[in-house]
């Protein structure tokens, strides 16, 4: 009887939904809901199985909206606290991230100035139990759990450190992730932010970091937005507002409710309308990143220095759903000042396999920023003056996946001085000798594109009956792609080094410890330092050619 009452209200509900079409598609909803009721029914009465009615109906919602667009997303009451989390970056904790890492619990990031922090805990401690409760064998999400609850109430953690347990009894409070993780002078008269997302208060945050950084003596700023991946809409546009003139168009969203279209404009004094600006990006810069960039390159007021955007023009917002759920659906396209859409992939358009491609170079659309310099829609955003990245070796990246570069830096923080200058910290040649010692214990193998091609050479080789032909050939090929294994360590330590030196800052000072480990081999850090400190060609990129 439960189930077929939720039936009843899942077919009132969407019928409820049909009535608010145009008349001339209500036969075809109705006879497709009528479908699938009578579907439902009949699954539910005569499979071999029982059923679960929530997780069948759930099934079909996210097939139905998967079809649409990644960003259109069914939201269940349960988990509406993690979107909560997602969308304000605000909980009720101890302040941790906890990742699982060789099934183990591990504190991964414990927030500055937060109960963890100030208690004491530790990048890479490994959480054995809360409350008394043991959490070996527990998911990250489960013992997030358990730490999260109200405001001013007490949990009791136990960690491992270095073989040693520590035991921390912490009071909860109110977390509120700061969406600027880094801000300081990078050289004398350059001031640099790192701008991680678009929750609340983030414009006031790089406002209070401009003005900060001006106090020190900053007369050039840098933002960085690379890897930021968006968020709240009005947060960008205020961004935008500190360098531009008020009543200056920053965005406008258009849809198919009319009502609902709506240009953002700069409603406040800007803050400093001459610094010059460069703003850094790269292919994970997407929505609110690439609304602040494309604005700021719209107006000439900042060269874009990098990588290409990610490309996503969709605006979303939440719509309320029965039972306390919620609909995160896609309902307009942004446009920036010179008018373009960025984005990148056509869902009106899949592919028979149902793919979804970038539109193509021929499609995309010539616009002109205020200066007259020729942008482009249609592919996220070009930056001015480009930076190309090599794409990591297979055994950096499965070395970096393994978690073995977090356990020795772990490791290295426990047996070494901590760095009192990460500006100039480089691991020398006998430590990096000994994190190659440490990591030959550790029986580390990894798996290149070109073996598992040969592998699948082999398959088919196979297959086509013509294996003893080339199994010599083939072998060899293997042979020589294993041997050329041997070494590696010696053979990437440029990609290698940084990434360990970086994750021993990121284990001793943070956000803070990462970013200046970085900063001597950032190449798009590096290269914006040297546009803004030559003028002449600052004001180039910002005119026509």
């Amino acid at each position: 009887m439960k189930k077929r009452t939720s039936l009843y209200i899942l077919v009132i509900s969407l019928a409820s939904l049909a009535l608010a079409v145009p008349v001339e598609k209500y036969f075809d909803i109705a006879k497709n809901l009528d479908i699938f009721a009578t579907l439902f029914r009949e699954v539910n009465a005569y499979y071999v199985d029982e059923i679960e009615p929530t997780q069948l109906i759930q099934t079909g919602i996210q097939g139905m909206l998967s079809s649409l667009d990644p960003y259109t997303d069914y939201i269940p009451e349960e988990d509406l606290e993690a979107f909560s989390i997602l969308t304000t970056g605000q909980y009720a904790g101890i302040g941790a991230l906890i990742t699982s890492l060789n099934e183990k619990n591990i504190i991964t990031h414990p927030y500055e100035n937060f109960p963890a922090f100030r208690a004491g805990v530790r990048v890479g401690d490994e959480i054995v139990s809360v409350n008394g409760n043991n959490m070996r064998g527990k998911t990250p999400q489960e013992v997030s759990t358990l730490l999260k609850g109200n405001p001013d109430s007490e949990v009791t953690l136990v960690v491992i450190r270095s073989g040693r347990e520590f035991t921390f009894r912490l009071t909860r409070e109110r977390i509120k992730i700061s969406n600027v993780s880094y801000q300081d002078m990078v050289e004398p008269g350059v001031g640099y932010i790192k701008l991680d997302d678009f929750t609340p208060d983030a414009s006031r945050e790089v406002q209070e970091a401009v003005i900060s950084l001006k106090q020190k003596g900053a007369s050039k700023i840098i933002l960085d937005l690379r890897d930021n991946p968006g968020g709240l809409l009005h947060e960008a546009v205020n961004i935008v507002n500190l360098f531009i003139p008020k009543g200056r168009e920053v965005v406008a969203t258009k849809g198919r409710v009319k009502d609902w279209n709506k240009t953002y404009t700069t409603l406040n004094p800007p803050l400093d309308l001459k610094i010059p600006l460069v703003v850094i990006t790269n292919g994970s810069s997407a929505s609110a990143s690439e609304i602040v960039a494309g604005a700021l390159q719209d107006y000439d007021r900042a060269v874009i220095v990098g990588q290409k955007t990610f490309g996503k023009g969709l605006v979303q917002m939440t719509r309320p759903l029965a039972f306390n759920a919620q609909l995160k659906v896609t309902t307009a396209k942004y446009y920036i000042p010179s008018g373009r859409c960025i984005q990148a992939l056509d869902y009106t358009h899949r592919k028979q396999d149902g793919s979804v491609e970038k539109i193509v170079d021929s499609l995309r659309n010539a616009f002109q920023t205020k200066s007259g310099r020729t942008v482009y829609d249609g592919s996220g955003l070009d930056p001015d003056l480009p930076v190309a990245r090599e794409p990591y070796g297979s055994a950096v990246l499965e070395l970096v996946q393994s978690g073995l570069i977090f356990d020795y830096a772990t490791r290295y923080c426990d047996n070494h001085t901590s760095p009192t200058d990460f500006r100039k910290f480089q691991l020398s040649d006998s430590e990096y000798k000994e994190f190659e010692g440490w990591l030959s214990d550790k029986k580390f193998e990894y798996t290149t594109a070109l073996e598992k091609q040969v592998d699948d050479l082999m398959v088919e080789a196979k297959l086509a009956r013509n294996y003893d032909d080339l199994q010599e050939n083939l072998q060899t090929v293997k042979s020589k792609i294993t041997l050329n294994h041997s070494g590696y360590l010696r053979r990437f330590r440029d990609e290698i080094q940084p990434i360990l030196e970086a994750e021993i800052g990121f284990h001793t000072q943070l956000n803070k410890g990462r970013t200046e480990a970085s900063m001597h081999h950032d190449p798009e850090l590096l290269e914006a330092g040297k546009i803004l400190g030559d003028g002449a060609a600052y004001q180039k990129l910002l005119m026509p050619h």
